[in-house]
């Protein structure tokens, strides 16, 4: 199983390597960019639902 996805892989890589260079970027940007967006969202909700689990320490009821 892993051989049939490294051999994909290497594909994929290949043919990327091969392309020209302004669409390797407008690629790479198109995945890069959304994955980067949901991992900021990501760490955002998970560091937020610390913050609020760990809390201020101090009385919220003033």
């Amino acid at each position: 199983m892993f051989n049939g996805l490294a051999d994909w892989w290497d594909g994929v890589e290949l043919w990327l390597a091969q392309l020209w260079f302004p669409l390797q970027f407008i690629l790479v940007l198109a995945v890069l960019v959304p994955l980067c967006l949901l991992l900021a969202w990501v760490i955002d909700k998970a560091v937020g639902a610390l913050a609020g689990w760990l809390g201020t320490g101090r009385d919220r009821s003033s």
